[in-house]
């Protein structure tokens, strides 16, 4: 009786990796070489008005475009996105230089990133005044103030019945229409921007806490009914615990909503410092390199402050199963 042959193990091939890096690698190169000709004065062959720079271009971007498409598809974590964002700079930095694109229009990422370092201790100033004690003030008021409005809401249904369609319209009022009004209330410091964020993160958590509080399996509350558990023990062991991933997707939401509405509000007023009062001052000066220095102060803060909840969340919902789906 014959017996089928096992497999002989073969090893993994990391040739299509070397293809790709190859091919990414050539693309990068490709745009370096069009930008040295384009900046300097080498030759006139792959300038804008020669009619080959835009055809060279898109080849080199397609070629390194080929390249991180394979490369992203094995890769996990940040290494995806940094290859993304490498050949989306270089390639507009060599678009902005070759066809002579005014930095008071358009700034290349050179410039920027000069920018970022030469003008950090002012733009980090800005980040202490919007994000700490505007965006962080505001989000603790409007979050602590949602959840317990969600647990009066939940526990009361009257109550929602009454005050759910004033928040509902309390929140659909547009940021710039409510920032004048809490300048004109608080003054034009930090507490009328933390007002304005307040008002703007306290409906998404009041929901979000509501639906989770009333998310729970009624076999569970049967059980803990039949055991003689009180109010209060049903709702730290059970309701609590089942809404926990309802609201951390409303902190997500809101710590968003707090950088922006803090943002927006100092377009109107602020004491000379902030992300928002530096961004409208640089751009009325067409230094939109500072302009696009502190967007980029405030994608990191709210990225990180972003990244945060996310890791709390996972460890505090760990047993939920879009957490551990996600592990896979």
């Amino acid at each position: 009786m014959q017996t089928a042959a096992s497999p002989q193990p073969t090893l993994p091939t990391i040739a299509p990796i070397w293809k790709d890096g190859i091919l990414y690698g050539c693309g990068l190169l490709g745009l370096g070489l069009i930008l040295l000709r384009t900046s300097g004065e080498m030759d006139t062959a792959t300038t804008p008005e020669s009619g080959w720079f835009l055809p060279w271009v898109l080849l080199a971007t397609s070629v390194g475009g080929m390249g991180c498409w394979g490369l992203a598809r094995r890769g996990r974590g940040w290494g995806p996105p940094l290859l993304i964002l490498l050949l989306g700079l270089m390639l507009t930095q060599t678009l902005l230089l070759g066809y002579r694109v005014p930095p008071g229009l358009m700034p290349t990422p050179t410039r920027v990133i000069r920018a970022v370092w030469m003008a950090r201790a002012a733009l980090m100033r800005d980040v202490v005044q919007t994000f700490v004690r505007q965006a962080l003030v505001g989000f603790g008021c409007g979050v602590g103030s949602g959840l317990l409005l969600g647990v009066l809401l939940a526990r009361f249904q009257k109550i929602e019945q009454g005050l759910l369609p004033y928040l509902a319209a309390l929140s659909s009022i547009p940021i710039p229409a409510l920032a004048p009004v809490m300048v004109g209330a608080f003054g034009i410091d930090w507490p009328s921007k933390a007002a304005v964020v307040t008002v703007v993160v306290l409906f998404p958590v009041v929901i979000n806490t509501v639906r989770g509080l009333r998310a729970v399996d009624p076999s569970q509350l049967d059980l803990m009914r039949s055991y003689g558990a009180s109010a209060w023990q049903v709702f730290r062991q059970v309701r609590l615990p089942q809404s926990l991933p309802y609201i951390f997707n409303a902190l997500k939401l809101a710590i968003t909503l707090a950088m922006i509405g803090a943002i927006v509000g100092e377009f109107f007023a602020a004491p000379g410092v902030g992300l928002g009062f530096r961004i409208k001052i640089e751009a009325a000066r067409f230094n939109f390199d500072i302009v696009w220095a502190a967007i980029i102060y405030a994608t990191v803060i709210s990225t990180l402050a972003y990244g945060l909840i996310l890791r709390i969340e996972r460890r505090l919902t760990f047993w939920h199963s879009s957490i551990r789906s996600r592990g896979r």
